[in-house]
């Protein structure tokens, strides 16, 4: 189990009580840490020096570090060298995805920056959030983001850890989702949380709107893994 709040971890050991199920827990149990830009894995059984996932974001250390803690709990073997190789070429389309060539891509101006992730509701917001500003710190590039909604998500929980991040969102639908937002509702609620905000009709319509950007920013589409899909195929990158 990684890192949860309070409640969910009561919830999850209450269910793990019942199933008699065995429980590991992130920073009692096993630990992984960004050590100098390494992954550094450590249970009882030791330490392992791995890289750093390929996954973009502070949060995938400790997803790999749950993935690893629960192949050893079911007793596959932990070769360090085949997990080093799983870390280096793991992709997960649409989570903290870049893309860097496709139809979108070329809709911005050179140097641009277009990054892709379908997360929805408030965890999805705070990681996802502080990925953005981890990029921010190293390169620092106004932010864009273009989301689309469904109506069973809460904007305002996502959006609400964006206050102060993003310079801008264009809100745009969810093609073929009845349970969408419109677009000038979800603006509103942007608008709300301190984020200017305005429309578009659709993905490719609101990158065509900073095409002119002078200097070239850094541009997330978010807020749903609808929305995701249809940047990936309209981008010409459909998952592999």
């Amino acid at each position: 189990v990684a890192t949860q709040p309070p409640a969910a971890l009561a919830a999850i050991e209450r269910a793990a009580r019942r199933a008699a199920a065995p429980l590991l827990i992130s920073g009692e149990h096993w630990h992984a840490t960004d050590e100098g830009g390494r992954m550094v894995y450590q249970d009882d059984d030791g330490l392992m020096d791995l890289p750093r996932p390929h996954l973009v974001g502070r949060h995938q250390f400790e997803n790999a570090g749950a993935a690893i803690a629960a192949v050893k709990a079911a007793g596959f073997p932990a070769d360090p060298a085949v997990i080093a190789e799983g870390l280096v070429k793991v992709e997960w389309p649409a989570r903290m995805q870049r893309l860097t060539h496709g139809h979108l891509v070329d809709l911005l101006p050179k140097g641009a920056e277009l990054w892709l992730d379908g997360g929805h509701n408030e965890g999805g917001g705070q990681v996802l959030a502080a990925a953005m500003a981890d990029l921010e710190e190293r390169s620092s590039r106004p932010l864009t983001m273009i989301v689309g909604m469904l109506t069973t998500k809460d904007p305002r929980g996502f959006l609400d850890h964006f206050t102060g991040l993003a310079r801008m969102l264009i809100a745009v639908p969810v093609p073929a989702q009845k349970a969408a937002f419109e677009p000038e509702a979800l603006a509103a609620i942007a608008a709300e949380r301190g984020i200017p905000a305005t429309t578009a009709p659709s993905i490719e319509a609101a990158l065509q709107s900073l095409a002119g950007e002078i200097p070239p920013g850094r541009t997330l589409i978010a807020g749903s893994l609808y929305l995701a899909g249809q940047a990936l195929a309209e981008n010409g990158t459909p998952p592999r």
